[in-house]
């Protein structure tokens, strides 16, 4: 795996504590639409900052599992569209109460939850791979 600068590494992490303080402060109704936006640049942040982390080798279940890795990154981008729109529901006023609640109210925490256990299997298996390379 290609190793980020130190630039890069600091904008991953910081990616990830707002992603981790705005999901945990939305998840508990404090202040959601300010941490909702503050995930999103996390988790926008933290998606750029991994797909600048690239495989350069011919494994191909580490070719996979990157491929995993960034289809997790995808669901905590459209995790923080949805809690953008939980917040203030832009969605809501295009389509009845009904049919709002039903496909997109709140459907960004599985979502998040979908991508944090595809990131961890796929973290966790990336560095067993790369050990024994």
């Amino acid at each position: 795996m290609r190793q980020l600068s130190p630039l890069q590494t600091a904008i991953y992490l910081i990616g990830g504590v707002l992603m981790a303080t705005g999901a945990g402060c939305c998840a508990f109704l404090w202040h959601p639409k300010v941490f909702s936006w503050i995930y999103l640049v996390g988790a926008v942040a933290f998606f750029a900052m991994q797909l600048q982390q690239r495989y350069e080798g011919t494994n191909p279940t580490i070719v996979r599992l990157r491929k995993i890795m960034i289809a997790s990154g995808v669901f905590f981008v459209v995790a923080g569209l949805l809690m953008v729109d939980t917040a203030y529901q832009f969605l809501g006023r295009y389509m009845p109460l009904v049919t709002y609640i039903t496909y997109f109210y709140n459907k960004w925490v599985m979502l998040l939850l979908a991508g944090a256990i595809l990131q961890l299997y796929s973290t966790h298996r990336i560095s067993n791979e790369l050990q024994k390379d």
